[in-house]
């Protein structure tokens, strides 16, 4: 398994769309130190204020192996990384509600405790900078990535060919997509989908986010993916990468929440959600899987893993596996037969 670049983008799309054609538009750089717990939290709550750009630095990026698509070895600067934790780094145009939004913004992330995040320091910064320079910057850090034994992630403005018969490519866009595909959740993912998927299987893909598992159980096989998201932008994303990978005559993509609107059965259910969240719906994905159906979860933070494991088993679930990937877990349970 290669070892991914850690780095997401968000955009907010249309919902919340800014004029870009507007050169030289001042944009204020919101960093925010964090813990690895919180990050995608964070990240969400930027993105809910109306940020056109989320980078993701994390403090364990720079001691990792990399090697690029030629398969040489290379190092990032350590200086280039905070000491502990993540930075969240959100892009917020400079105007006269600016001030009313960090308030906004302080008080939603401390709010955080209220679900059992610990949100560490969270120390806020800002530094003005031009549209060009965060819209260019960012992207020396994304390049295409082998995230497991057949998925690469491949930015649409990279050439690459593939280096396997059977690889599968998922092309992302971060400009419009909310993240790259390579954050440890994600990997762990596409890494059970992988395992799991079987030919004409039903997935449902619950908070999709940018699609991207979606879109990676479309490309193994399954013959329908029914892709849900409460957020109206994610839904605009997710269609728009699903449209970009050819894959829209296998995946649906409606606004949603959880499985409340899910009717129909399906083979698996995928969700790379909070701990808390798979909680609150694991009983609703049980009524809806067939006996054998998997149970495919992760945005599960380590300390959480022994909690969400016991709830599936209350629920009637058998755990068939569990794996870690950097504090990060994804858990595989199958519905047993009554």
């Amino acid at each position: 398994m290669s070892i991914p670049v850690h780095y997401s983008i968000k955009s907010n799309g249309q919902s919340k769309a800014i004029e870009r054609d507007e050169r030289n538009l001042k944009w204020s750089e919101v960093s925010i130190h964090t813990t690895h717990e919180a990050t995608e939290a964070v990240a969400n709550i930027l993105h809910e204020a109306g940020a056109s750009g989320v980078v993701i630095e994390d403090s364990v990026e720079p001691d990792r192996i990399h090697e690029d698509r030629y398969g040489e070895i290379y190092e990032l600067d350590k200086n280039d990384f905070p000491v502990d934790g993540v930075i969240v780094k959100a892009y917020l145009p400079v105007n006269s509600f600016l001030n009313e939004t960090m308030k906004e913004l302080n008080l939603s992330i401390e709010g955080l405790a209220k679900f059992g995040l610990d949100v560490g320091k969270n120390g806020i910064q800002t530094n003005e900078v031009d549209e060009e320079d965060w819209e260019t910057s960012w992207k020396k850090y994304y390049h295409p990535v082998k995230i497991s034994g057949r998925f690469t992630i491949v930015p649409t403005w990279e050439d690459y060919e593939p280096v396997d018969s059977d690889e599968l490519i998922i092309e992302l866009d971060p400009g419009m997509a909310f993240g790259t595909g390579t954050h440890p959740t994600t990997v762990l993912c596409l890494q059970a989908l992988e395992k799991y998927v079987k030919p004409q299987d039903t997935v449902v893909d619950v908070g999709t986010g940018s699609g991207v598992l979606s879109i990676g159980a479309a490309l193994l096989g399954a013959a329908h993916v029914h892709a849900l998201d409460l957020d109206d932008v994610a839904v605009v994303a997710a269609k728009e990468n699903i449209l970009l990978n050819k894959v829209d005559d296998k995946v649906t993509v409606t606004h949603g929440n959880l499985l409340d609107s899910v009717k129909e059965p399906a083979d698996i259910i995928i969700a790379n959600i909070l701990a808390e969240v798979i909680l609150s719906f694991s009983g609703d994905a049980y009524a809806i899987l067939p006996t054998d159906g998997l149970f495919i979860v992760s945005g599960i933070i380590g300390q959480k893993r022994d909690l969400v494991k016991e709830d599936l088993i209350e629920k009637g679930f058998e755990i068939m596996e569990s794996v870690l990937m950097e504090d990060w877990v994804a858990i595989v349970a199958r519905k047993r037969g009554v």
